[in-house]
């Protein structure tokens, strides 16, 4: 640091010097040229006035002001959970559930174990509301949270919302106690270059600053959340940061760390943090009392631009997404937009590929509007969407399959608009789709992960739960699935 302000100061001098000479010549006009072997006159005004600094503060460059601020807001998240051993599959054995009952039985109880993580999280109320990552809590029976002067409390869930990886908090007291909090700044506003410092606990070391620029805006294809839009900052983030905050030089929350990109574990300088606009829009919701985020729905089929779409568009540049295919009856439709439509700009922010859309979308509230820019055949079209949520056609009927079969352990609901939209499936899709899997279970050996579609099951149909919940009361040796996914359809043979 010193180096460097000695290379600025330097530099400074330097164009000291040049400003003085000029100013000196100033408004004299031409000066005559000097006489072969005349000696150099230096005039009195040309001297050059020292300059000393009024104060430290214009020689020491510190962030120690915006951490004092802020730091108090940043606090440390300890999430516990109690998590059951998968026992010996020869326990599932008729004979020894016969002779020794099932694995709650005696001596043949699943053993358990405790799982702890540890996280960071940001006070955004001076209620004592939370925001930290969900993989933070995720499955936490017991959550607590620690201060920055170490006084400990617990925390209770608001809300969790996996599809963005955040998850809302309240702490736990008696009192009508306040806490420092941090304000919400506008993740839109930032550039590409911004002083930027990540607030965490990593390794759970204990509070740490650290400092870098916003290395790039708008990164889509993290494969972190169902809401890729990130916030690339080189700050250094490592395990433990996850939930912390991203501040900028106003001391005002813009990010959310949640992420990063590294081969041994540690940072190398490319870290990943939820844009705090995101953020904002989950809180809310959270304060409102709800359980789950709402979030406009369009109802159309999107797809990236390829450098050969662009050509056969004849467009300059890879840009906008193209539309597909639009649902009847979806504020896509009710706004005129046509399959082939390309979706340049919403609200006035560039669009380069679904996933900005869907955040752009995602940030703002039910019931607003959002301005469109539509390149139609070679013109601008302006639209206007009136932002819904997607509707529930049919009523979700959960089933948590128990029974024994190729899908013990998942979770399965009817596909409507809404189940579509928070799953990722074709809107247009129809029937039963795989909306959780337990971890060890059946139906994750079997394979089967969220928004796949069940289409047949040994022949038979699958138009909604109740149907599965049939077919799976017959205990069979195999079973024959089809399923979509992805666009594409998968018929495996199963064992029973």
């Amino acid at each position: 640091m010193k180096r460097q302000m000695a290379f600025a100061l330097l530099l400074l001098g330097s164009g000291a010097l040049a400003s003085a000479a000029m100013a000196a010549g100033a408004g004299q006009g031409e000066a005559p040229a000097r006489a072969a072997g005349a000696p150099l006159r230096v005039e009195a005004q040309a001297q050059i006035q020292p300059q000393v600094p009024a104060s430290a503060s214009e020689v020491k460059l510190s962030f120690a002001p915006i951490v004092a601020r802020t730091a108090p807001a940043v606090v440390n998240v300890y999430a516990q959970k109690t998590a059951q051993q998968r026992a010996n599959p020869i326990f599932d054995d008729p004979f020894f559930r016969r002779f020794f009952g099932g694995q709650g039985g005696p001596g043949l109880r699943a053993p358990e174990r405790v799982q702890r993580s540890l996280g960071s999280g940001v006070i955004v109320d001076p209620s004592g509301i939370v925001v930290t990552n969900f993989h933070v809590i995720e499955g936490a029976d017991e959550i607590r949270i620690a201060l920055n002067d170490r006084r400990e409390y617990e925390a209770e869930v608001l809300l969790r919302d996996q599809r963005t990886d955040l998850a809302v908090l309240r702490i736990k007291t008696d009192t009508k106690e306040t806490f420092a909090s941090i304000a919400l700044g506008n993740s839109d506003e930032l550039a590409v270059g911004d002083l930027a410092l990540a607030i965490g606990d990593p390794f759970g070391v204990g509070q740490t600053v650290t400092q870098g620029i916003i290395s790039a805006l708008a990164r889509t294809q993290v494969g972190i959340s169902d809401y890729q839009f990130f916030i690339q900052t080189d700050a250094a983030i490592n395990p433990g940061n996850s939930g912390g905050a991203l501040v900028d030089m106003a001391g005002r929350l813009v990010g959310i760390n949640s992420a990063i990109y590294s081969r041994s574990g540690g940072s190398i300088g490319i870290g990943f943090a939820i844009p705090v606009n995101m953020v904002r829009v989950v809180v809310e919701q959270a304060k409102g009392g709800s359980k789950s985020v709402r979030r406009p729905w369009l109802g159309a089929k999107l797809q990236r631009v390829t450098p050969d779409i662009a050509e056969s568009l004849g467009l300059p540049r890879p840009t906008g997404v193209l539309v597909q295919g639009v649902v009847a009856q979806s504020p896509a439709a009710k706004a005129d937009l046509k399959v082939g439509d390309l979706i340049v700009a919403v609200e006035g922010q560039a669009i380069d590929d679904p996933e900005s859309l869907n955040y752009r979308f995602a940030t703002r509230p039910i019931g607003g509007k959002a301005a469109l820019a539509v390149n139609r055949g070679g013109k601008e079209v302006n639209l206007v969407v009136v932002l819904e949520g997607a509707p529930e056609t049919v009523p979700r009927d959960e089933l948590v399959v128990r029974a024994r079969s190729p899908f013990t352990g998942a979770t399965v609901v009817n596909l409507s608009p809404a189940v579509a939209e928070e799953l990722k499936v074709d809107a247009n899709a129809s029937g039963v789709v795989i909306y959780d899997v337990d971890d060890n279970s059946p139906a994750a050996a079997a394979g089967f992960k969220p928004g796949d579609v069940l289409m047949e099951v040994n022949g038979e149909k699958v138009a909604r739960t109740r149907d599965l919940e049939q077919l799976v009361r017959t205990p069979l040796r195999a079973w024959r699935v089809t399923v979509g996914r992805g666009g594409r359809t998968i018929t495996a043979l199963l064992p029973g």
